[in-house]
């Protein structure tokens, strides 16, 4: 679609000079005007005088006198008046000739006299030539004997350290143009203005070049507010201490509106679309950013309901100077009213058209609307498969049965990236120790978007590998299936475990590219773990090994304004699973979980966030529960303050490195261990505030895990503290130092937690 200025006609020789300084919004048209230039009344001459009444006049030379002060001329030589001319070269010899004095038949004179120099040779060899001037021949002075005297500055003073001269800037008339237009003209014309740059200048000739500059700049943004016949004068004045003011004085005028408004277009399906769609109307000022806006909105509109060949023309605005009116006009070519055809692939493709299909949410025969076209667009660049990709429609020139409208064929152009990723993350926090994951995907090894990702963990307290086959968009846009093997050792507090997992799981995930309000993922595992566990009646740790299969489904609801840095809305999840042992005969258990947070903006930098999490297990007893599958809190996405897993019930068992014979031994006696509950509950509220890409949070969170399947909300350790964030592109790096409240015996005084997003 090409955007146009438009032409403005005048309907006089003044306005067409005031239109001339109008913005690049208007240019001059070339048409005759609509009404005949206004008759002037004839101009009266005046009658001369009798010829009685002119003053009589004294010669100043009689004619005698005028003939005896004229020479007598030669008799004309008629041979002479019909010779050829004479060649400048000959004409230059004979005038150098009667100047020395020669006869000019006889030819001129050699130059100073000397006959070699007569031949018109522009080089010539001097020889024995005589040298008129002793200067010539005069030898040059030694090297050493020549004498430069140095330039000397008035009074010492270098170039470079010539003062610059001080302005100011002065603009008389505008304050009033900005209180009638409801806009800021000064401020943008202060941020525009060359004047505004540093306040000196190297002399006034660069100081009249800004001024003139600037008042062409300020003529343009009074014009594109309406004012056309605004008159900008600028002068320089002399200032205090020898400084310079720049004036520029603002005479505005009169303020245009529009008179008429005028559409030339085809009727549409949808009755007056284009007339209720453009937000001009007859009175208000001609402002050239609301004209542009307004037509890019009847484009817009017109692309969403059925017109996606929509050309908007150049648009007119006829000025009158007498009413201080425009009549706009705007012609629109709108193109066959069309629906959705077939959808078709060009290029290096990454998939078929049956699976773009799958991709688009509109369907054949429905109107065409350019919001699907460009929703189909987005969900091609999140498939990540792309180097470049263009969906445009084109007209099919097939008619729909009926002929009320056309098909428009809609065209994918592929050109497929490199499907290989290499990924890698880091994070640390107290009881979980450092953390790196790092994966090697490609993204389209089985097509459509079937993706191998092999996956690795390496940290100081767990180690693992993972291998997964994931399939985006698996036959209905947004569900994913995946299936994963993994093996993973993990040498917590809470558990020792070794653990061996086969898992399938059917999701519909939000991403920070398409944040979905409701969220849901359902499948099933198997699980093989050989885990250390506390046996109350030998007081001691012993080795288990359980075999648990297990369902899970998942349903999130979020209505927040961003999935890594919310600031307001709200969001809530449930987790259901469903397991139970299968070794020997088959004890199913259930463990659910449901959280909720809200996020309040008390200002555009503060917001005030919240917390509540409960979880239960519910069917079984916590020795026949593997201690990896029972409920924890504590850490960086619990309750801060407190290590990873360490709230809740746990044990007390003498530590190996106490040594009470050893006075320099500062090892505790003993070591606390958590054994892990069957329910929890946790809070927290965090007041969160950034300043440019930085932030600063302070929280408070409190928490507990019991041994009962219900929570008692009663014994709650609490912890606070302060974080700072910094904000990247795709989420805010976040960096937490908590200490707890209501420390126990064992807990740590100070906690860190790193990690990239928000703590929740």
């Amino acid at each position: 679609m090409r955007w146009l200025s438009p032409a403005v006609c005048v309907r006089s020789a003044t306005a067409l000079t005031l239109a001339m300084l109008a913005s690049p919004l208007y240019a001059q048209e070339t048409e005759e005007p609509e009404t005949p230039l206004r008759e002037q009344p004839a101009l009266p001459i005046p009658q001369p005088p009798p010829d009685a009444a002119l003053p009589e006049i004294e010669p100043i030379i009689s004619l005698e006198e005028l003939e005896d002060a004229v020479p007598d001329l030669p008799p004309p030589d008629e041979d002479a008046l019909d010779a050829p001319l004479e060649s400048i070269a000959e004409f230059e010899r004979r005038i150098a000739a009667e100047q020395a004095g020669a006869d000019p038949a006889a030819g001129a004179a050699p130059p100073l006299g000397i006959p070699a120099l007569a031949d018109g040779d522009p080089v010539e060899e001097i020889g024995d030539a005589p040298i008129r001037d002793a200067e010539l021949i005069a030898p040059l002075p030694p090297l050493n004997e020549f004498d430069v005297a140095p330039v000397e500055f008035a009074q010492g003073a270098e170039v470079d350290e010539l003062p610059d001269i001080a302005y100011a800037l002065r603009i008389n008339g505008l304050a009033e143009v900005d209180a009638e237009a409801g806009a800021d003209l000064l401020a943008l014309f202060d941020d525009l203005a060359t004047l505004n740059e540093t306040g000196e200048v190297d002399n006034t000739a660069q100081l009249t070049a800004r001024l003139t500059e600037d008042s062409v700049l300020l003529g343009r943004i009074l014009a594109s507010e309406g004012w056309f016949a605004a008159d900008v004068q600028t002068r320089i004045e002399q200032g205090e201490n020898g400084s310079l003011v720049a004036v520029i004085d603002v005479v505005p005028g009169e303020r245009y509106s529009f008179g008429s408004i005028d559409v030339a277009a085809a009727p549409t399906r949808q009755p007056n679309l284009i007339e209720d769609t453009l937000a001009l109307q007859v009175g208000d000022p001609i402002v050239a950013g609301r004209v542009i806006a307004a037509e890019a909105e009847v484009a817009v509109a017109l692309s969403q309901r059925g017109y996606p060949f929509v050309e908007v023309g150049q648009r007119d605005i006829l000025l009158d100077p007498e009413t201080g009116t425009g009549d706009y006009r705007l012609p629109i070519e709108t193109g066959p009213y069309s629906v959705f055809d077939g959808i078709e692939v060009t290029g290096d493709l990454a998939f078929d058209a049956d699976h773009v299909r799958t991709l688009a949410r509109f369907r054949h025969g429905q109107e065409y609307n350019s919001r699907l076209v460009d929703d189909l667009r987005q969900a091609l660049v999140a498939t990540g498969l792309f180097s470049t990709v263009t969906v445009q429609p084109v007209a099919s020139g097939e008619e729909v049965p009926g002929g009320e409208a056309q098909y428009a064929t809609i065209v994918v152009d592929q050109n497929a990236g490199p499907p290989r990723t290499l990924a890698a993350s880091a994070g640390y926090g107290t009881g979980q120790g450092f953390r790196v994951e790092g994966s090697w995907t490609h993204r389209n090894l089985f097509p459509p978007e079937g993706a191998l990702i092999v996956s690795g963990v390496a940290g100081t307290l767990e180690q693992g590998l993972a291998v997964t086959f994931r399939r985006s968009n698996a036959g209905q846009r947004d569900r994913t299936f995946q299936a994963q093997a993994q093996a993973l050792y993990s040498n917590f507090d809470a558990f020792d475990a070794y653990t061996g997992r086969l898992s399938v799981l059917w999701s519909r995930d939000s991403t920070p590219i398409w944040q979905k309000p409701f969220t849901y993922a359902y499948g099933a595992e198997i699980v093989a773990t050989n885990e250390q566990d506390f046996n109350f009646d030998t007081g001691q740790l012993n080795r288990r090994t359980f075999f648990i299969g297990g369902l899970r489904g998942q349903a999130g609801f979020d209505q927040t304004d961003s999935l890594l840095d919310p600031t307001r809305g709200y969001r809530l999840v449930t987790l259901i699973q469903p397991e139970g042992s299968l070794q020997g005969n088959f004890s199913p258990y259930v463990r659910a979980q449901i959280e909720g947070s809200a996020y309040f903006p008390a200002t555009d930098a503060l917001v005030i966030a919240g917390r509540v999490r409960l979880g239960t297990i519910q069917g079984a007893e916590r020795f026949d529960i593997a201690p990896s599958r029972r409920l924890y809190a504590g850490g960086g996405g619990s309750v801060r303050g407190y290590g990873f897993q360490q709230l809740g019930p746990r044990v007390a068992l003498p530590n190996p490195d106490f040594d009470p014979a050893d006075d320099d031994n500062d090892e505790e006696p003993f070591i606390f261990r958590p054994i892990g509950g069957r329910s929890l509950n946790e809070a927290a509220i965090e007041v969160r505030y950034r300043f440019g890409d930085f932030g600063v949070v302070a929280f408070v969170d409190a928490g507990q895990s019991y041994t009962a399947t219900t929570p008692r909300f009663n014994n709650l350790q609490y912890g606070a503290g302060i974080g700072a964030r910094y904000y990247t592109n795709f989420g805010p790096f976040r960096i937490d130092v908590a200490t707890p409240l209501n420390r126990r015996e064992g807990d740590s005084l100070i906690n860190v937690y790193v990690s990239i997003g928000q703590a929740f």
